[in-house]
């Protein structure tokens, strides 16, 4: 395992939250990673959209994880000495019988790990509330009768479960929901009942000391970051740890929002 806080604490040139081809990343791994030395890094994660036992066309497959280590080492040997690469994944947690926790991922050989939830239970099968907002919308009239607390309750209720199994390192975008639930529901992140599920995960946060994720992925596009700005002050005042990363999936966007989210962050 690599030492996060270490690296966070000495330098503001890291990202350890990207995406590959082998997931739904837009462009090969080394396209991104000469964008990272281009745009001055110092240290890179790559951190592919983890396998899940049901169809998805953002997850990487199992049998593509080997190629993807591969190509972690083979960049290592080629661009080492400019910069420093790490292999990292972002695990999906689906339920007490596929998450970060399960043996299969603990025994990869990862330098670290993101916790993250995109799929809540929806019928007889998952459902990606994670798109964009018009997708939502849609998913939300077909699998949920336009319930918008059952689908906020069912994202809490499964990032709880999540960081309650452990498994991981970083809690990636630990309120995500709350830009598409605001699109479908404007003003739902201001109810109580909204912010009391966001700050009873943040407690667990805080209990289990992990290191929270600022994901500037959508500072540019719709003006956030997550977690939403008035909650980082409860995570500071804990002494939570917090990495800026800004989820890039395009080599454009590598340090997308990052100087934003570490300002606010100092601030």
């Amino acid at each position: 395992m690599i030492d996060l806080l270490k690296i966070s604490s000495e330098t503001d040139l890291y990202n350890f939250h990207s995406h590959t081809q082998y997931c739904d990343g837009r462009v090969p791994m080394e396209t991104m990673l000469r964008a990272a030395i281009d745009e001055g890094f110092l240290h890179w994660g790559f951190s592919p959209h983890s396998p899940i036992p049901i169809d998805s066309p953002c997850n990487m497959k199992r049998v593509d994880v080997e190629q993807y280590l591969n190509e972690i080492a083979r960049l290592r040997e080629t661009y080492g000495d400019r910069i420093k690469i790490y292999a990292g994944m972002e695990i999906d947690y689906l339920s007490s019988e596929w998450g970060p926790h399960v043996e299969y991922f603990r025994e990869l050989p990862l330098d670290y790990r993101i916790g993250s939830v995109h799929f809540i239970p929806g019928g007889e099968n998952f459902v990606d509330v994670d798109g964009s907002p018009e997708s939502f919308m849609k998913k939300m009239e077909r699998y949920f009768d336009n319930d918008i607390r059952h689908v906020v309750n069912a994202y809490y209720d499964s990032l709880c479960a999540m960081i309650q199994s452990g498994g991981f390192d970083i809690v990636g975008h630990l309120d995500k929901i709350g830009h598409n639930a605001s699109c479908f529901s404007p003003g739902i992140e201001d109810q109580p009942w909204y912010q009391k599920r966001v700050n009873e995960a943040i407690d667990l946060v805080i209990e289990k000391r992990l290191i929270a994720e600022l994901n500037t992925k959508a500072w540019h596009t719709a003006s956030r970051i997550f977690p939403k700005e008035c909650f980082i002050p409860r995570l500071v005042a804990a002494g939570t740890p917090i990495v800026v990363s800004s989820d890039a999936h395009y080599p454009d966007r590598v340090n997308a929002g990052r100087r934003e989210g570490l300002a606010l962050l100092n601030a």
